[in-house]
């Protein structure tokens, strides 16, 4: 179909032919797919970074071949990709509330990013209404860096916040250095993505200084300077999100690189009302995606360099999928269905890669769903802290995995009662082993449309089986109707003000 820019027919199969809670290695790596985990009296170090935007084939071990990641690449290559790997939520806000709290955002109320029209100000003409949400992260939430914070560990945050107004910044929410992290959701103010930035957070550097590379410096600085000491440092990019502006020398390098595209079919396809990118071959993208992952690898190569490799803990992650029905549609995420603001696969599936240093082995692939809501009692597991039972109540850990032991997660839930910016609609979902169903919420009671799909049969969720299944699509729908009420999910209502 293509010779350049989506992901190859062979990766494709790499990716998805392996079943549901296997994880594997390639043979060619040798014998043994984990390594017996090593005893250490010092804590371990967590270095976390998640990327805004990003799409599930936006790097080229999970299948790209436009976009060049060497460093994403070298991650993986030491450490586990997750295939199944989700964001709790299609857009931002909520998906980085769920890992600062371990929670489902439908729990929080936090259901769509902060800033979002409420369904008193709504003036689109929808035939629902929004569902009212809260628009910060609450303080009565125990983030996972105040956890650690508890247990001794210093705490750095870099980039993105986008969890609420000044009272909610990341340094009220147990960190204790703050460099970018504030209430807009991207890279607005100043020159936007080179100095001066215009970010209350972030000093000014040299004029025409690159954000990602600056990110990533302050990241390498907190590290030295508490080398001897646990700490976590969350490293959020703003990177890829809006707006669309690269390197100049990366961005003649894409253009030039998109020449050699070949794509057989349309660049773009319907999706609902808008249409999707089906091929990688946006230049400006394809930059900000390489300065994105040269800075992971100048965090990478600081860790190998200060000499606490064996002890940091990297852990890789997006908020949501790859922009590409809106806002310029800068990415395909093919084989994926859709893209951010979408309640199918191009949404919420995430490229995820975890290292954790004399347990893991490099090379292994893992195919077992996990869900953002799971870092946070993950850390606290291979840290050896206790678990917040009262926080993790959505939340699991997924160390099994991490050791090798056979261990299946349970359903993943997701709620988004808004109309995306991207096209999507209110909606909820829920996945369970290989079937995943999603119920798109109707005009009136009784008016809801159900759609029911085989992922490992059918990943770009094009065959829906509901009206063949019925009675497992009635299972699933009450198993989602339940979860509902049982986090008393806020939804959306009818608009008077409607005009068909």
């Amino acid at each position: 179909m293509e010779t350049g820019g989506v992901v190859s027919r062979r990766s494709f199969i790499k990716l998805a032919s392996v079943g549901v809670s296997s994880c594997f290695v390639p043979a060619v790596l040798g014998q043994g797919v984990f390594v017996k985990e090593k005893k250490n009296t010092q804590s371990l170090n967590f270095v976390f970074i998640l990327v805004d935007d990003m799409g599930w084939t936006d790097a080229g071990c999970f299948g790209s071949s436009f976009y060049d990641t060497p460093n994403i690449d070298k991650l993986a290559a030491s450490g586990i990709m997750f295939t199944n790997g989700y964001a709790a939520c299609p857009v931002c806000s909520p998906t980085r509330a769920s890992i600062m709290a371990g929670k489902y955002p439908a729990r929080m109320d936090t259901t769509d990013y902060f800033g979002a029209a409420q369904p008193g100000g709504w003036k689109r003409n929808t035939p629902l209404l929004p569902a009212k949400y809260i628009e910060q992260l609450p303080h009565e939430e125990l983030t996972i860096a105040e956890a650690l914070k508890e247990s001794g560990y210093n705490t750095f945050f870099a980039g993105k916040w986008h969890l609420g107004g000044e009272n909610f910044w990341p340094e009220t929410q147990g960190f204790d250095v703050n460099k970018g992290g504030w209430t807009r959701g991207g890279p607005y103010g100043g020159k936007k993505y080179f100095s001066p930035y215009g970010n209350p957070r972030l000093e000014d550097g040299p004029d025409g200084e690159h954000l990602p590379d600056r990110l990533a410096t302050e990241t390498c600085r907190f590290m030295e300077s508490n080398k001897d000491k646990p700490f976590f440092a969350d490293l959020s990019f703003y990177s890829v999100h809006t707006p669309l502006i690269s390197r100049e020398d990366l961005k003649a390098k894409y253009a030039e690189k998109a020449k050699t595209v070949k794509f057989e079919g349309d660049k773009f396809i319907p999706e609902g009302q808008r249409k999707a990118r089906q091929v990688q071959d946006h230049a400006v993208y394809g930059g900000m995606i390489e300065a994105m992952d040269m800075a992971v690898g100048k965090v990478l190569d600081k860790i190998k360099a200060l000499g606490i490799e064996d002890r940091t803990v990297v852990m890789f992650m997006s908020d949501n999928g790859g922009l590409s029905t809106s806002e310029g549609s800068p990415t395909s995420n093919l084989p994926l269905r859709a893209g951010k603001g979408w309640l199918y696969e191009g949404g919420i599936r995430e490229p995820m890669i975890v290292r954790w240093p004399g347990v893991t082995r490099g090379g292994t692939t893992c195919d077992e769903p996990v869900i953002s809501t799971d870092f946070y009692p993950t850390m606290l597991d291979m840290a050896g802290l206790k678990p917040r039972t009262a926080q993790h109540v959505d939340g699991v850990s997924f160390t099994p995995l991490l050791k090798g032991k056979k261990f299946t997660r349970g359903p993943i839930y997701w709620h988004y009662p808004h109309y995306g910016n991207q096209g999507g609609r209110p909606g909820g979902a829920v996945r369970d082993g290989d079937w995943k169903l999603i119920e798109f919420y109707g005009d009136k009671v009784g008016d809801n449309i159900i759609e029911l799909y085989n992922l490992k049969e059918d990943i770009g969720e094009y065959n829906n089986l509901a009206e063949k299944m019925p009675s497992k699509a009635a299972k699933m729908r009450k198993m989602l109707e339940n979860w509902l009420k049982s986090v008393d999910a806020k939804m959306p209502t009818p608009n008077p003000k409607y005009k068909s």
